[in-house]
């Protein structure tokens, strides 16, 4: 059974950054793609960024291009995501996501996602 947990969110002020983390138990991910979704009240979720198996190619939203890094770190079997120049808008909460396939992101295909994270909340003050 794989689990993942995020950590790292919080409250902070426009402009400034956090990372995310996402740290995955139960087996080995080096072989799935990473990817890190938000969603706010009565809005779909909606991708943030992705990192891929092989050979750590990335993706991202172009709300977010520029500002938001993400990577991962195999040995510890965890993904980050950095956030600078956070705006009000980046307000959500974040999932992060494992699945065999980069395909699954670069469509953004939510229901194909194999695991989930539990969430973590950023809120920005403007």
């Amino acid at each position: 059974q794989v689990q993942l947990v995020e950590s790292g969110g919080g409250a902070v002020q426009a402009g400034e950054s956090l990372r995310l983390s996402c740290a995955a138990s139960g087996r080995p991910l080096n072989a799935y793609s990473w990817g890190w979704f938000r969603q706010t009240p009565g809005k779909e979720r909606e991708f943030v960024a992705a990192i891929s198996d092989r050979d750590s190619r990335t993706r991202y939203a172009d709300s977010v291009k520029g500002r938001f890094a993400v990577s991962r770190d195999n040995t510890k079997n965890t993904a980050y995501l950095q956030m600078n120049s956070l705006e009000s808008g980046d307000t959500a909460e974040y999932y992060c996501s494992a699945d065999r396939s980069y395909l699954t992101y670069i469509h953004g295909d939510t229901y194909r996602v194999q695991y989930w994270g539990q969430g973590t909340q950023v809120t920005v003050a403007s």
